[in-house]
């Protein structure tokens, strides 16, 4: 691991290191960047998702942190004793750090699989009836005649076919949540 502070991030920037730092971050299993201003803190966010070219994730739980939250990818606020700021201001909120494992093996992988099923479900139901009305026009010479009503045609497409994936996009669990805490590497196998 690495501990970095403050001045050591300041020079790093001002003396123009920034890839000597990410060659020796590379080599780390976790970076940890402690006394630092929240300046720092979203620049070297910054640094790693313009220069490794990667999803980045922060985690704050103060007013401090939130220029850090905003410069990710997802930002993750704790609430605490350091007030709402963070939470306002990141994408999910969490109440302890120890629920962060849950939130992303379990609620990440689903959220995942669901958005991909309902995707892929969108794209076949306007394909069937995109379908439908192309060879009904080889029936009707291209005439340009409507093959149903135009409110048919909205209620077919709002309520219909779009209830049912949207329900399954957001109830489907195709593994359940103790399977995906036991076995991490799901998450990394769903996508």
């Amino acid at each position: 691991g690495l501990v970095i502070d403050g001045r050591t991030l300041n020079i790093i920037f001002q003396g123009g290191l920034e890839e000597k730092f990410l060659e020796l971050t590379r080599h780390c299993r976790s970076v940890l960047c402690c006394h630092s201003t929240p300046l720092q803190k979203s620049m070297v966010v910054k640094l790693v998702r313009r220069q490794l070219k990667v999803m980045t994730l922060s985690i704050g739980d103060g007013a401090n942190d939130v220029s850090m939250i905003q410069a990710a990818d997802v930002g993750i606020g704790i609430s605490g004793q350091e007030g709402m700021q963070a939470v306002m201001a990141s994408d999910f909120a969490i109440s302890r750090f120890k629920h962060l494992k849950k939130l992303l093996l379990v609620h990440g992988h689903w959220c995942y699989a669901r958005l991909a099923k309902m995707v892929i479900y969108f794209f076949y139901k306007n394909v069937c009836y995109v379908n439908l009305l192309f060879w009904y026009q080889f029936f009707c010479g291209f005439s340009g005649s409507t093959m149903v009503d135009y409110w048919q045609m909205i209620f077919f497409n709002l309520f219909f076919t779009s209830v049912p994936p949207l329900l399954f996009g957001a109830l489907d669990k195709d593994v359940s949540a103790e399977t995906l805490l036991r076995l991490p590497e799901l998450y990394k196998n769903g996508q």
